[in-house]
């Protein structure tokens, strides 16, 4: 085992880190740094399964003989279930506020609300400490509600932008009260920001305008939404977690460590975290003015970072929202489905 003093710390914050991983293997070391819960989605189960198709084949039987989405579903149901065996112990040791492990319905079914619904309380009877993952469209927000009123711990994601995380905690927050006036305990919200994706997305906008916005400014616009949504959602009184997701270095959790965030930490992310000798939370410390100005000059940052910048009919139209929904079916749903049983 190799301690990761950063991660160690960071667990002793408010804040908790996920492993953002479907490699089950990684898992005992993650739990042993203080990982309290685990990140996947069709492209990391993809990965982890053609990587050592050797070690899981034996858990997949149960795929045998079917076709299309029933095939991908079992296989995602057989892989998810071992990861959720490793972190129920911390299910129960925090009551459920931790522990959980991501199931992510079939990314093709964006708009489709009834569908997502019926998949999602599937995948929420896999085991306890399911955490059934939906798109942050207008028709997966609906069925947050809907399933956060059965008192289904759910996370939104495929959200990059403010108004995204502060309508999935609002949404959330709905349903949770719902729950409680019909005697039902909620499970837990978590609000997901891509904050590297939409550094990604802004970046290809940027040069393709030849715009001059420097690096330095860019890698700042996924940590500037996420301090507004934290900000936002703490005001608005609403129990959802925020959880920044797809990092792509250390500043972005140096960023926002200390926080009552739920942290998606990839094992990249975990190692250069562990060279990292500076143990100070940064939550409270704005994006700077000038940085934000900046950015202001491009119309897509505006419409991530200002509350109002878009309404929820709005959200799968983004630019980053497709492409990431567009990864999810071909590299990762797709070839799950392929994979030789």
């Amino acid at each position: 085992m190799i301690t990761n003093k950063y991660l160690k710390w960071l667990s002793g914050t408010a804040s908790y880190w996920w492993n953002d991983s479907a490699v089950l293997q990684d898992m005992d070391q993650a739990i042993a740094n203080g990982a309290t819960g685990v990140t996947t989605n069709p492209l990391l189960i993809k990965r982890s399964l053609y990587a050592d198709p050797g070690f899981w084949l034996p858990y997949l039987q149960g795929a045998k003989g079917l076709k299309k989405d029933e095939k991908t579903e079992e296989i995602i149901r057989a892989v998810t279930g071992e990861i959720a065996k490793k972190f129920f112990p911390i299910f129960e040791a925090t009551n459920g506020v931790q522990g959980y492990v991501c199931a992510q319905v079939n990314p093709s079914l964006q708009g489709d609300a009834e569908a997502m619904y019926v998949m999602g309380k599937r995948l929420a009877g896999w085991a306890p400490n399911i955490a059934v993952k939906l798109p942050a469209t207008a028709a997966g927000l609906e069925v947050m509600e809907e399933l956060s009123a059965a008192g289904v711990t759910t996370v939104g994601t495929v959200s990059f932008t403010v108004p995204q995380a502060v309508e999935i905690a609002r949404r959330q927050q709905k349903g949770a009260d719902r729950a409680k006036a019909a005697g039902i305990k909620p499970g837990a919200a978590f609000s997901v920001i891509m904050v590297g994706r939409l550094d990604e997305y802004l970046r290809d906008v940027i040069h393709d305008r030849k715009a001059g916005i420097p690096d330095s400014d860019i890698i700042q616009a996924g940590t500037a939404c996420i301090k507004r949504a934290y900000d936002i959602c703490r005001d608005l009184g609403y129990a959802s977690m925020l959880m920044p997701a797809a990092m792509r270095g250390s500043y972005h959790a140096a960023a926002l460590a200390g926080a009552r965030i739920s942290m998606s930490v990839a094992a990249n992310i975990q190692a250069m975290l562990g060279e990292e000798s500076e143990f100070t939370g940064h939550m409270d410390e704005p994006v700077a003015e000038d940085v934000i100005g900046r950015l202001a000059a491009i119309p897509d940052f505006v419409r991530a970072y200002e509350p109002d910048g878009m309404k929820p009919d709005d959200f799968i139209t983004y630019g980053t929202t497709q492409r990431t929904l567009s990864q999810f079916i071909e590299a990762g749903w797709a070839p799950i489905g392929e994979f030789e049983v």
